[in-house]
């Protein structure tokens, strides 16, 4: 079984290993490794964007209290969480709500501009659409390259948005970008290591927002 797509991520399984109690250790062994891996990057990447944290924490906050909204967009994966972020802002499990949608919730929108104008635009016509100048955008991938998303930030940046992009691996096209305000790269060649430092960034950034909101005494609705 060594042509097993599985064998880089557990070996040990693949290898026929007779002895139950060793495998088991393997096994364990490898969820500690992976959870320490985990927790190293999050630490890492949480300090090294303590400070974009706060400034787009700011930011956020402060469109939020001029009646500004927020849109979150993603692919596979991030589609997932782009929708728990926006689900985050607007049912949180303490506090008030803020306004926040994800553009890839509503399926018969999804298909039907995918069927009919092409997947590349997705989500730009949805912005086009729904967003006014003083709203937030923020676009999850992985390696910052898809188009759908590169043209949606384009199209918020124009109508006045504040763009956010979180992306992993070197940071691809989301870096260095005109049309991403502030972007939080998170260093790693793990698809799985990358979004669960991508969930923890979210989650830093909610906190942060109402941390603004309460210290200058804005309640969310």
């Amino acid at each position: 079984m060594s042509d097993e797509p599985t064998n880089f991520l557990y070996p040990f399984i693949d290898a026929e290993e007779s002895d139950p109690p060793s495998l088991l250790a393997d096994l364990a062994a490898s969820a500690q490794a992976k959870a320490a891996e985990s927790l190293a990057l999050r630490r890492s990447t949480l300090q090294a964007n303590a400070e974009l944290l706060e400034l787009a924490g700011a930011e956020t906050a402060r469109r939020f209290a001029a009646g500004g909204r927020m849109f979150t967009f993603g692919n596979g994966g991030s589609c997932t969480d782009a929708t728990t972020l926006a689900s985050l802002f607007a049912r949180p499990p303490t506090g008030g709500s803020l306004p926040a949608w994800s553009l890839t919730a509503d399926q018969a929108i999804m298909t039907a501009l995918g069927n009919d104008v092409g997947f590349e635009l997705v989500f730009a016509r949805q912005l086009i659409a729904r967003a006014k100048a003083g709203d937030v955008a923020i676009a999850i991938s992985t390696s910052g390259n898809s188009p759908n998303l590169l043209t949606a930030l384009a199209e918020a940046h124009q109508r006045g948005l504040y763009t956010i992009g979180f992306a992993g691996y070197d940071g691809g096209a989301f870096v260095d970008n005109p049309n991403v305000n502030a972007g939080f790269i998170v260093h790693s060649q793990s698809v799985h290591r990358i979004q669960e430092s991508q969930a923890l960034l979210g989650y830093q950034l909610w906190l942060t927002v109402h941390k603004r909101l309460d210290n200058h005494g804005v309640g969310a609705a």
